[in-house]
């Protein structure tokens, strides 16, 4: 494994697909809409493929060629029912829970950004991770680019007063790699995740992991 190149005192983490397979609630929340709009359902690897980029995108990819209005009403419909169900199927990825408390248990920070609505990041996070103490959970806002703009992930250096470069970020896409970079910070790549291999090195992650426990030696080792 590809060693560290300093010592890191901060993990941000991705939320969908690198620490919560949250794909199934996402799709129902998706396939609902297209149900009601009589279009045809997406399945879970359809779906895989279009998440990352904000609920805005995924409905424009689900529906494609709809005008503006059209994409933010059935935005607002995706919305309400994943406002509803938001944690039904959802779930850590195995060995999540021992790698946060283990981190946590070293002194290493953690937070969370996704782009993922903010108020349903919140709810996510508070929900499959109750005893888990994240220094902060940061989702889409309207008032800060999404990801992969740099911005929320150094805010998060910021509140966390650190440098970019004592981060690490965690995620399952293109788009955390992006952010990552961005950023200043090393990205590892997880294969678990909704993109998988071959996306995440196209893209660029320094490090590739097949296991939750192999962050933690990745951290741990550069501590």
């Amino acid at each position: 494994m590809v060693a560290l190149k300093n010592r890191k005192k901060a993990v941000l983490f991705d939320l969908d697909g690198t620490l919560v397979d949250t794909i199934r609630d996402i799709a129902a929340a998706l396939n609902a809409m297209l149900e009601r709009q009589g279009l045809p359902a997406q399945d879970l690897d359809g779906v895989r493929g279009m998440v990352g980029w904000g609920v805005r995108q995924l409905v424009a990819q689900a529906v494609p060629g709809a005008d503006a209005e059209t994409l933010t009403a059935l935005t607002a419909e995706v919305m309400e029912h994943y406002a509803r169900f938001p944690v039904v199927h959802s779930t850590a990825y195995p060995g999540i829970p021992e790698l946060l408390a283990a981190l946590r248990a070293r002194g290493i920070a953690t937070a969370v950004l996704t782009n993922k609505p903010h108020p349903l990041a919140l709810v996510t996070v508070a929900r499959i991770f109750p005893q888990h103490p994240f220094e902060l959970v940061l989702g889409d806002r309207p008032e800060v680019p999404h990801k992969p703009d740099p911005a929320a992930a150094l805010e998060i250096c910021k509140a966390l007063g650190i440098e970019p470069g004592e981060a690490l970020f965690v995620g399952d896409s293109e788009v955390d790699v992006q952010t990552a970079h961005n950023a200043g910070m090393a990205c590892v790549g997880v294969i678990w995740g909704f993109r998988g291999e071959a996306e995440l090195r196209r893209a660029g992650a320094e490090v590739l992991v097949e296991r939750a426990e192999q962050i933690l030696e990745l951290v741990a080792g550069n501590s």
